[in-house]
């Protein structure tokens, strides 16, 4: 069932979203060589947190880190871990965060130092083709519209799309219906109506669409070993327009000269 919420509970949503985004920026400070992804989860849990938030990820079916941490060829539902970031390496930091009943989800894939040109360029596409779904999210269109439009823009660019994993709604629960795709036909699919929250997030690979799950039963690789990048913000379509209730700024005001 998809929950419609009112004006006031996507006020409250959009709280929820900034403390996410703030939360977002809180790790990309600590994004660099040397660093631990335990040090980056235990700076994210400790922020949300001292700022009257609860981590949704952690404990959520047993999920161990108050973020998922994507390194390199994992697409999504990394573990924190003992790993230390190294020069050349990209990570993409997802989090959710629940505040006052609500929660906003977000993912920025960083670079971490110097990059290949071809991966930055496959990071920049996923994060272009977030915005193309998100410009495709109107009042009464349909979720296959946002599928196609990322779809179709990160294939022309010789990209794959991961098809096993999808956006979704969102609001009191992480995870609501409906799910959003990163692939599709335009004009299928649920109506989008007002009152509707979304996690769009497409995950694109540089080589093959094809993934496995390691035997932790969450983490989420390319099988090619290629890597994978991941960007998301959650929407909300009210009053005829779409909002985009999570924000990069404040990742921007941190990297500076290297956000991309």
């Amino acid at each position: 069932m998809i929950y419609l919420k009112t004006p006031e509970e996507i006020e409250q949503m959009r709280a929820a979203c900034d403390l996410t985004s703030r939360t977002l920026a809180e790790m990309a400070k600590w994004v660099m060589p040397g660093v631990t992804t335990h040090k980056i989860d235990s700076v994210a849990k400790e922020f949300i947190l001292d700022n009257g938030g609860r981590p949704s990820c952690l404990g959520y079916g047993g999920f161990p880190g108050a973020v998922c941490v994507e390194v390199n060829e994992v697409v999504v539902h990394g573990f924190p871990s003992s790993y230390t970031l190294k020069e050349g390496d990209i990570v993409g930091l997802d989090v959710v965060v629940e505040l006052n009943g609500f929660n906003g989800d977000m993912c920025y894939t960083f670079p971490v130092g110097e990059v290949d040109e071809k991966v930055m360029q496959l990071m920049l596409t996923t994060k272009e083709s977030l915005y193309k779904g998100i410009a495709a999210c109107r009042e009464g269109s349909r979720i296959g519209d946002i599928a196609n439009a990322i779809q179709t823009y990160v294939e022309r660019k010789g990209y794959t799309v991961v098809r096993e994993m999808c956006g979704h709604g969102i609001g009191r629960k992480m995870h609501e219906d409906p799910e959003v795709p990163n692939y599709g036909r335009r004009g299928t699919g649920p109506v989008i109506k007002n009152g509707m929250c979304l996690a769009i997030e497409p995950m694109i690979n540089l080589g093959s669409r094809n993934i496995m799950v390691e035997r932790d039963g969450w983490t989420c690789r390319t099988k090619d070993r290629k890597p994978s990048a991941h960007y998301e913000h959650t929407v909300a379509v009210h009053g005829g327009e779409t909002s985009v209730l999570t924000t990069f700024d404040y990742v921007q005001e941190v990297l500076g000269d290297r956000f991309i």
